[in-house]
């Protein structure tokens, strides 16, 4: 998937994005000495009908609003209130309101009640179409919905016993994924092939126990589907846009996840940064699909690598040649020299590509140059004077 385009207070898991309250058109009204405007509710006066000739009901009064219909006026939000930083309700992506904007970086908050992952299965369960064969009436699981057959035993390999909990997400990412704009319908049969076995097959690279920062999540890939196949890891996905970020909490919510993942709302700088609210983010792997070119991914991504962590990027075909490329430059950002894996040998076909980098030693942030002085010879007394 490709990313463009993330969580205040440590929390457990995700929950909603701002809201804000719908902005509230000011009435108008005619300026003084400005002539009355063509329509009004102003009741008009009568008018006297000629001798002889019959009296006609008045019309009712041209109004914008349908009698009896008028709608209450809005109130108006209090002076120097501030819009909350996060919200237990995911924001409404059909608002025509809704954009794709970076927000303030922050923690999302998981509301009370969130299902476990039990529950999320047997609400997928029950929740997948019915899928009728010859002298059976049972339901198909997600997985046999959702799942092309010549794929299902590399899948059983990769996500074991919670392959069930995987098809809930393909499901995700094949219905509101594509309606949401986060993968194109095309990739919606490919999801599989695609997407979740190569992104689960990077599952070998990581340590048991890890603690994992996906970088530009997006959709969630390939944190998300980590942390399916693996739930001995703790996932942050990390993600600007609020779009994105959206898609996020309500599929941690639907599988089930909260206590083992959490969406950060901002960019990898400030996760690293931190704030006066939230402590700086680091992790034993951080992560990255997509995202960009390898020199700059490593500036974006080793401050958030502990000493002697890595960087484990998902790549393509290219990818000996974005060592070739970069090598120096991720040196001097302090990392090792660049790796290049092959994950998921034997299990799927190809195998998915990654690039790993240590981090070996911590370097400090890239100082500007300073602007060059301007020259005393300036302007005095309207007499030109030139820079050196």
């Amino acid at each position: 998937m490709t990313h463009d385009e993330t969580t205040a207070g440590a929390v457990s898991g995700p929950g909603g994005t701002p809201s804000g309250p719908s902005p509230v058109r000011p009435e108008l009204a005619a300026e003084p000495g400005e002539p009355a405007p063509l329509f009004s509710d102003a009741t008009p006066e009568p008018a006297t009908p000629p001798p002889g000739v019959p009296a006609v009901p008045a019309d009712a009064p041209f109004s914008g609003t349908p009698s009896g219909t008028a709608d209450e006026p809005a109130p108006a939000a209090p002076a120097g209130s501030a819009e909350p930083a996060f919200s237990g309700t995911p924001t409404d992506p059909a608002d025509p309101a809704f954009v794709d904007v970076p927000v303030e970086p922050a923690f999302v908050d998981v509301p009370a009640g969130a299902v476990d992952p039990a529950a999320a299965l047997a609400d997928a369960t029950d929740d997948s179409a019915a899928v009728e064969s010859e002298g059976s009436d049972e339901r198909s699981s997600p997985a046999e919905v959702t799942l092309p057959p010549e794929l299902a035993e590399a899948a059983r390999t990769l996500f074991g016993d919670r392959l069930d909990l995987a098809a809930a997400y393909a499901e995700l990412l094949a219905t509101d994924g594509v309606v949401r704009g986060l993968i194109g319908p095309r990739e919606a049969p490919r999801i599989w092939e695609r997407h979740l076995l190569n992104c689960a097959a990077m599952a070998e690279r990581i340590p048991e126990g890890a603690t994992v920062l996906d970088v530009g999540s997006g959709a969630g890939l390939p944190g998300l589907v980590l942390a399916i196949a693996r739930p001995d890891l703790t996932v942050t996905l990390i993600e600007p846009l609020a779009r994105r970020t959206s898609f996020l909490i309500e599929a941690v919510q639907h599988l089930g996840l909260t206590r083992m993942v959490r969406v950060f709302r901002g960019r990898a700088d400030e996760a690293a940064a931190g704030s006066r609210d939230i402590a700086p983010l680091s992790g034993d792997i951080v992560t990255a699909r997509a995202v960009a070119p390898l020199d700059r991914l490593a500036a974006w991504c080793l401050p958030l690598v502990v000493p002697g962590g890595r960087l484990v990027a998902l790549k393509g075909a290219t990818a000996a040649d974005e060592v070739a490329e970069h090598a120096e430059a991720v040196t001097r950002l302090g990392g090792g020299q660049p790796e290049v894996h092959r994950c998921g040998v034997g299990v799927i076909e190809p195998p998915a590509t990654v690039i790993e980098v240590v981090r070996e030693r911590v370097v400090g942030p890239v100082r500007k140059k300073a602007a060059a002085k301007r020259s005393r010879g300036g302007r005095r007394g309207g007499r030109g004077g030139r820079d050196r």
